[in-house]
């Protein structure tokens, strides 16, 4: 595939996914929610990754990985354990420059994005599993 080609897949895939976030957002705000940070790259040098969405609500902080997909399935295995490891790393170099929040509890949660509709993956999984 020329260069070109690529450079629009991956466009068109990098608009996909904003698109999925912007829906994910609305729907986390409509429950009450509060978006703290959106697309937080994380430094390279701590092996982390970017975090898709940082959200509160009442004292309760989670990290959210949305992930878009042609079907719920496929964006239910679409978060590998590297990348949890990765969102898990970025995750506490967010806490660390962010003390305080989270006095209710931290979890890790994924929005699933699929033509067929939106799935919210609560407390998705955790740093010892």
């Amino acid at each position: 595939m020329d260069p070109q080609a690529k450079h629009g897949l991956r466009r068109a895939a990098e608009r996909r996914g904003q698109d999925a976030e912007d829906q994910a957002e609305a729907a986390l705000v409509a429950r009450g929610w509060t978006v703290l940070e959106r697309r937080l790259r994380a430094s390279r040098g701590s092996g982390a990754g970017e975090l898709d969405m940082v959200a509160a609500r009442d004292g309760l902080l989670a990290f959210i990985e949305v992930k878009a997909r042609p079907s719920l399935s496929a964006a239910a295995h679409a978060v590998s354990r590297n990348q949890q490891a990765r969102l898990m790393a970025a995750a506490e170099a967010w806490l660390a420059a962010h003390p305080g929040h989270g006095a209710a509890g931290v979890r890790f949660d994924v929005i699933l994005v699929a033509p067929e509709g939106m799935r919210r993956i609560k407390d998705a999984f955790r740093a010892w599993d």
